[in-house]
């Protein structure tokens, strides 16, 4: 089961499942943009796909209940920083109560299952002073959508101790962030706003040039999740259920100026500095220390900074000239060697 199979990842994690031959369900809001990756793929063909609330307690229950999942991937969220400045009060909702509500009907499952809830790198106080976090650093958040996903954090933690520990219900967290590839079409992700300029033929809108992000291929922490999965489902061993970082090299976190003229190597145009002093407040440097995941689930980045950048503006100008996106999101699986 796929909490969210209708957003950017989960599009994604659903599409590379059913190559796999997995049997897939889910349960998400209707997609918020036009295009979808979610409609781009077809995907409501191809599983069993539900629309639903998270913040339904009792859908959820009944949800859960009905398909009895031997694995769940919860991406459901509210997931942009600038919309939880507007929508502070739904992003909490969503993010901490609607993952409650997830892990609450996990407790009547009468077989075993893994789990894992994804939250984000932005958990992290983040004191911009260059360290790479790792998972033992305080938990924190300037912004309403980083704040809930730590609080979301924290009730993972919580029920992990107070419910699950010693049960057939394994559950752990996955923190990774900065993720771009074909088929994101969200507002104020700096990937979607590069691509609908450059079609558009106008200049991009930079609104941090100079923020520091550690950019990442969706299908390296989709990797990593997959990964955590498995160890979950073969082994007891506390050590897995805990909480996991998915993060690029060191050397592939860039500044958002950076990551424009790499983009603009691949589909010509042009950008303009929009930064102001009076915008809402947006981490400047963010890395993360992915060492626990590479010594307990051998994640290793498979793909560099430019090639993240090569394949996610291939993936939109194929689309954007008329190749299938099944077909294009095929190929880079295959290029990443998933399948």
């Amino acid at each position: 089961m796929i909490t969210g199979h209708t957003g950017f990842k989960g599009s994604w994690l659903s599409f590379w499942l059913k190559r796999l031959g997995a049997e897939v369900a889910g349960m998400a809001l209707v997609p918020d943009t036009t295009p979808a990756l979610f409609d781009q793929l077809a995907l409501a063909d191809d599983l069993d796909h539900m629309i639903g609330d998270i913040r339904d307690a009792a859908l959820v229950a009944r949800r859960i209940s009905a398909l009895k999942p031997e694995i769940v991937f919860h991406l459901a969220a509210q997931p942009l920083v600038l919309a939880s400045y507007q929508e502070p009060l739904e992003t909490w909702q969503t993010n901490v109560m609607g993952s409650l509500h997830v892990m609450q009907a996990l407790r009547d499952l009468p077989g075993p299952c893994a789990v894992v809830m994804v939250t984000t790198d932005k958990v992290y106080d983040n004191r911009e002073d260059g360290s790479a976090y790792g998972e033992d650093h305080p938990l924190g958040g300037h912004d309403p959508y980083s704040a809930s996903k730590a609080a979301m954090e924290i009730a993972v933690a919580s029920w992990r101790k107070s419910f699950l520990a010693g049960t057939h219900i394994r559950i752990a967290s996955a923190r990774a962030g900065n993720v771009i590839g074909g088929g994101d079409w969200a507002e104020n992700r700096i990937l979607p706003d590069i691509i609908r300029a450059l079609q558009k033929g106008e200049d991009i809108i930079v609104r941090s040039p100079q923020s520091v992000r550690p950019w990442q291929h969706v299908l390296e922490p989709l990797a990593g999740y997959l990964a955590l999965a498995e160890r979950l489902w073969t082994s007891d061993d506390p050590a897995f259920q805990s909480a996991f970082n998915f993060g690029p090299a060191p050397t592939d976190a860039r500044p958002v100026e950076a990551l424009v003229t790499e983009a603009l190597r691949h589909w010509p145009g042009g950008w303009r500095d929009a930064s102001s002093d009076t915008a809402v407040h947006e981490a400047k440097l963010l890395s993360l220390d992915s060492a626990k995941s590479a010594a307990l689930l051998g994640f290793k980045p498979r793909w560099s900074f430019e090639q993240t950048i090569e394949k996610t503006i291939s993936w939109y100008r194929r689309v954007h000239e008329g190749e299938a996106a099944r077909d294009v999101t095929a190929s880079q699986l295959q290029d990443f060697g998933a399948l």
